[in-house]
């Protein structure tokens, strides 16, 4: 399997991901206001951007696995049922680990 673009796919949302961490970052250390309204309203920004950031932690996880599979030459097997993934599904879902019957929620026959 040709996992070129595939690489080139995960290290480009692997650079956008850093990017917006590094944001979300910056913006959770900022100065807050006194203003005990405004400090509500930060206060719940704040959650929001915690929890986007939780999720980007998440997905650069997901991406350096997936790279580490590209690496070891696993990439495009599933790592439950070793059974190949489609490329379309690693198209749309290029660090996904598991193939449509594996993925959770997916069906479980084959």
């Amino acid at each position: 399997m040709d996992t070129t673009g595939y690489k080139q796919a995960l290290l480009t949302r692997k650079a956008e991901l850093d990017r917006r961490l590094g944001r979300i970052a910056a913006d959770l250390t900022t100065a807050r206001s006194p203003d005990s309204e405004e400090r509500a309203v930060e206060a719940e920004n704040d959650e929001v951007l915690e929890g986007l950031g939780q999720a980007g932690e998440a997905e650069l996880k997901a991406i350096d696995a997936a790279l580490e599979r590209i690496a070891h030459g696993t990439y495009g097997f599933c790592t439950a049922c070793e059974e190949p993934i489609s490329p379309e599904r690693l198209t749309l879902l290029p660090a996904t680990p598991f193939c449509q019957l594996c993925a959770p929620g997916g069906m479980k026959e084959r």
